[in-house]
C-alpha cells in the first residue's frame, strides 16, 4: 500500500528489490502458503522491508517482489501522524508493525467505509475504496509464532490491502464500472512502462518486448 505523503525516516537500504507493476500475472495468483524451512526467509523479510520503505509505502506483500506466497509485511507508522485521529487511533497505528505469514482473515465487521487508497503496484492511481473497518486475523510471525488479533481503522485497512494482494486481487477491482473505465488507459501505461515513479520497478509489458 502507497501512502500519499512523503515520510523522510533515517533507514539504511541493504536491498532494494524492483516491485512488479500492474499487469503481470504474478499479481493475479492465489499465493501459496510456505514453512519455517522456506529459503533465506530472514534475508527475504529485511529485503521486503528496504523496499517498501525506500518506495515510501506502508505495506507490501510477496507478490509485489514477484513471490507468489503468503506473506507481507506492515509499517502504518507514517499514519500515526494524521492530526484528525484519535490518540487511540495514532497509537495502534505507531505499533503496527509486523510480519504476517500464512494468514488467514477470519471475520470483517461492520459498516463499510471509503478511504483513498494507493498501492506501489499501481503507481500515480489513488481512489476511494470502501472496506470494513474491523478484521479479526490469524496469522503467524517472523519466529512462525501463532497470533489472533483484531485490528480496525486504518490499521485493518493496510492489513486488508496487502492481504488483497495474496489472494490475487487490486484495489481498483474495487472501483465501480465507471472508474474502471477511467482508469483502463492509465493501468495499460503503467503495464507498458510508460510512468515515472522514484523507485525502481518491474513492468510486464517491457519483460514481453524482449
Amino acid at each position: 500500500m502507497k501512502r500519499n505523503n512523503l515520510f523522510i525516516r533515517n533507514y539504511t537500504y541493504k536491498m532494494v528489490l524492483p516491485i512488479v507493476a500492474y499487469g503481470d500475472p504474478v499479481l493475479r495468483k492465489k499465493a501459496k502458503e510456505i514453512n519455517k524451512d522456506y529459503p533465506k526467509l530472514d534475508e527475504l523479510l529485511q529485503n521486503m522491508w528496504d523496499t517498501m520503505y525506500h518506495a515510501y509505502g506502508v505495506g507490501i506483500a510477496a507478490p509485489q517482489i514477484g513471490l507468489p506466497i503468503r506473506l507481507f509485511v506492515v509499517d502504518a507508522t507514517p499514519f500515526s501522524e494524521d492530526e484528525e485521529l484519535t490518540e487511540e487511533e495514532k497509537n495502534d497505528l505507531r505499533n503496527l508493525k509486523q510480519v504476517f505469514i500464512n494468514p488467514k482473515i477470519l471475520k470483517e465487521e461492520g459498516d463499510e467505509w471509503a478511504f483513498n487508497e494507493g498501492c506501489l503496484s499501481i503507481p500515480d492511481i489513488r481512489e476511494d475504496v470502501f472496506r470494513k473497518p474491523d478484521i479479526t486475523i490469524e496469522y503467524l510471525d517472523e519466529n512462525f509464532e501463532k497470533h489472533t488479533d483484531t485490528f480496525t481503522g486504518l490499521s485493518a485497512r493496510v492489513i486488508q490491502h496487502e492481504y488483497d494482494h495474496i489472494e490475487g486481487i487490486l484495489f481498483t477491482d474495487k472501483l465501480s464500472s465507471l472508474k474502471k473505465r477511467l482508469i483502463k488507459g492509465k493501468l495499460a501505461n503503467i503495464a507498458k512502462g510508460k510512468i515515472n515513479v522514484d523507485y525502481r520497478m518491474r513492468f510486464p509489458e517491457i519483460k514481453k518486448a524482449r
